[in-house]
Order: C-alpha cells, then sequence, then structure tokens
C-alpha cells in the first residue's frame, strides 16, 4: 500500500491560484497566510495527474466527448462509497456544481418563484436564486452550543410558498452531515408541497469518522423524482480546476428541462481533461480518499484542543464532514468589520468572513483546515497572538 504525504509543502504563488495570487483583491493584502478558499494545499493525486499526463501526450486536443468509461466510473462510485445505484442517463454535465445551480434555477423556476436557501450557507446559493430574478427564502439554522440544526417549523411555513429548496449536503460552511432522519423529515415537507429540491453534494465524500453522508435523492423513489443531485470529484481529489461536475435527474421531465438550458449554452462538450481526471479519481481514489480523511482528522482535532487551551473565547463547531471548519468568535466581543480587519491585519490570516454566508453568519469566520499541520499550527499561533488568553 502506497502511503501519501500530506505534510509536503507546496510552492503555489504563481501559478495563477486564486487562493494565493489574488489575495491582494480579496484581503487588501498580498502576504495574508490563505486559508479561505475550498481547495487543499495537498498534491493532486498521482494517478490523476498521470491520467491526465498520459492524454496531454497526445498531439492533438480536439473536440471529445464523454465516453462509457468517464460514467461507468461515477455510476460505480457511487454505487460503492453511497450504496446508490444511478443509471447512465440520469447524468448530465456541467462546468460547475454553481454553474449546475445556476443552470437548474433558471430551467426549473420561473422569474418571481420563490427558492429556500438554509443559511448560513455557501454564498454562490444566494447568486443563483436573485441573479435570475427569484425570490430568496432564508430557513435560518438553528444554532445550539454544539451545532446547528434545521428549523423544521419555519420550513413547513415556507414551503407553501416556494417551488424549490437548494440543499447543501453535507453543509457548507457549517460541516453538517445531514442525519438520514433529518432528510426523511426535510423530504417529507418537500413533497407535501411540491418543492424540487436541487442538492448540492459536492463535498460528500468527504465525511469524517463516525459520520457518513446520505445521498438525498436515495431517500426513496419519491424522493428521487423531485431531486437534482450536482456532483464532482473536484474537491475530493483537488481538481477545481478543470471544470468538470456531473448532474444527476433521475425524472424525466426535469432533466429534458436542464438539458434544453445546457444545450442552448452550447458548455456539454465539456474538458477533455477534465473527464480524464474525474475517471481516474473515482477508478482509482479510495486509499488515497481514506488516508485523505484520516489526516483531515488529526488536524481537526489539533484545531479543536489548541482553540480551547489557548483561544477559548473562539469555538469550533467540530465538523463532520467538509474540509471546513466553523469558528464562533462572538465571545470575542469584536463588530463583523472589526473581527476581519484583525485576522488581516493583525493576525495575517485569510480566513472567510462568516457574514459572506448571509443570516447567521455573524460572529463568525470559515477557516479551511486542509493544509500541512505546519501550516495550521502556524496560522493558529498567528491567531493566538492576537486574540489568545
Amino acid at each position: 500500500m502506497e502511503l501519501y504525504d500530506f505534510d509536503q509543502q507546496l510552492q503555489r504563488e504563481g501559478t495563477s491560484s486564486v487562493k494565493y495570487d489574488l489575495r491582494q483583491m480579496f484581503f487588501g493584502k498580498p502576504d495574508v497566510q490563505p486559508l479561505w478558499v475550498a481547495d487543499m494545499d495537498f498534491e493532486t493525486p498521482d494517478f490523476v495527474r498521470k491520467a491526465v499526463i498520459n492524454r496531454a501526450m497526445h498531439p492533438v486536443y480536439g473536440y471529445t466527448f464523454r465516453d462509457e468509461a468517464y460514467y461507468n466510473s461515477i455510476i460505480q462510485w457511487f454505487a460503492r462509497r453511497h450504496v446508490y445505484q444511478i443509471q447512465r442517463d440520469w447524468i448530465l454535465f456541467s462546468p460547475g456544481v454553481v454553474p449546475a445551480l445556476n443552470l437548474a434555477v433558471m430551467a426549473l423556476t420561473e422569474p418571481s418563484d420563490s427558492i429556500i436557501v438554509q443559511s448560513p450557507v455557501y454564498f454562490p446559493f444566494f447568486g443563483a436564486v436573485t441573479h435570475h430574478k427569484r425570490r430568496l427564502i432564508h430557513n435560518l439554522l438553528i444554532k445550539s452550543a454544539k451545532q446547528y440544526e434545521i428549523d423544521f417549523d419555519q420550513l413547513r411555513a415556507q414551503a407553501k410558498e416556494a417551488k424549490m429548496l437548494i440543499l447543501c449536503n453535507p453543509h457548507n460552511p457549517v460541516g453538517r452531515a445531514w442525519t438520514t432522519y433529518e432528510l426523511e423529515q426535510l423530504a417529507k415537507i418537500c413533497l407535501e408541497n411540491n418543492l424540487i429540491v436541487l442538492s448540492d453534494e459536492i463535498h460528500n465524500d468527504l465525511v469524517l469518522p463516525g459520520f457518513r453522508h446520505q445521498v438525498f435523492a436515495a431517500l426513496g423513489k419519491e424522493v428521487e423524482d423531485i431531486t437534482i443531485t450536482a456532483h464532482a470529484a473536484s474537491k475530493t481529489f483537488n481538481l477545481a480546476g478543470l471544470a468538470t461536475s456531473s448532474v444527476i435527474i433521475p425524472n424525466e421531465s426535469l432533466r429534458r428541462k436542464y438539458k434544453h438550458a445546457l444545450d442552448g449554452l452550447h458548455i456539454d462538450l465539456g474538458n477533455l481533461f477534465g473527464a480524464e481526471a474525474t475517471m481516474a479519481a473515482f477508478q482509482h481514489g479510495d486509499e488515497w480518499l481514506g488516508q485523505l480523511m484520516g489526516y483531515l482528522n488529526r488536524n481537526i482535532d489539533f484545531l479543536d484542543e489548541y482553540l480551547l487551551n489557548n483561544i477559548p473565547e473562539i469555538s469550533l463547531f467540530r465538523p463532520e464532514a467538509t474540509y471546513l471548519a466553523w469558528l464562533d468568535c462572538s465571545a470575542l466581543g469584536l463588530s463583523d468589520e472589526d473581527l476581519k480587519s484583525k485576522m488581516i491585519h493583525e493576525a495575517g490570516l485569510g480566513l472567510s468572513a462568516g457574514i459572506e454566508f448571509g443570516p447567521g453568519g455573524e460572529g463568525c469566520m470559515r477557516i479551511n483546515v486542509a493544509c500541512p499541520l505546519s501550516q495550521l499550527k502556524l496560522a493558529l499561533e498567528k491567531m493566538k497572538l492576537v486574540f489568545g488568553k
């Protein structure tokens, strides 16, 4: 068995990296330690790089299509990792999950339709609704001392006037791996009110020890019939730059409408190297992923213990999934603007401000722990100098 080195330090500056090379644009400083955008400071797996290099050796990069091996790799991955059987015809393309959300909103709803999101949530959800003149409804998550929960009472009232719910499963940024029971309750409300569920499951392979991912569409035939699942290998295997995602739509009518919108934009051919990378990841990625999740869990253990012992005013909502940790900084007594400013200008850290994730994000910050432990230690030492006891 090959052992992978997640402690390796990588030089990413000068590679047109959003995370590193756009720090001046996003933080007003070019040298903050970047722990924000959700890609990993780990090497993309060797078997993925090899597949891309092998294809790149062919001297022609002409028009290509995704062959049966590509679709089979997705089908087999879901069957093996999530016990969910997908049919070949259900799988459509998108250059990313965010484009998929926008396409689905445009294809399956009408201007002025109401769409529910569960805030605080990944902020492109908001634009997928408002940019297309749909009405945004916030079903705010309930914050407890240790974790976030769905406000089902509020959702029941909101569902009566909505056309769609965009589900983040697992949830970014609060890190919940929603339980089967919770998703069954949500599904019941959506079925009773004839809501379409657009389920962003891009983090579904990044589930931490002791938890599991429940594919929303796998809750039963009725639920499957109202669900569009957006998924990609990009978060799991660090492939975001290859712009390749899947949109899984079992319902023929919904699938036809989505495909019509996709065809109208002429983006279905996709990316030659993205297809090769996706196949390699799903065919060979189980062992690498297992080692990755062990490393991420140790990073989270370190983060949790360090905050408790050194910066108790900042508390961790320990993630059940994703490599994104949600920090409650409200005990510091700072405004959101002052909190962000101190992180950037005094601690020298580039985190994602909680208010970016909408209502409920006040007083919080999101930190990306998918980095070598030495980098995480350095960041926490900087944080301690500014906020520590």
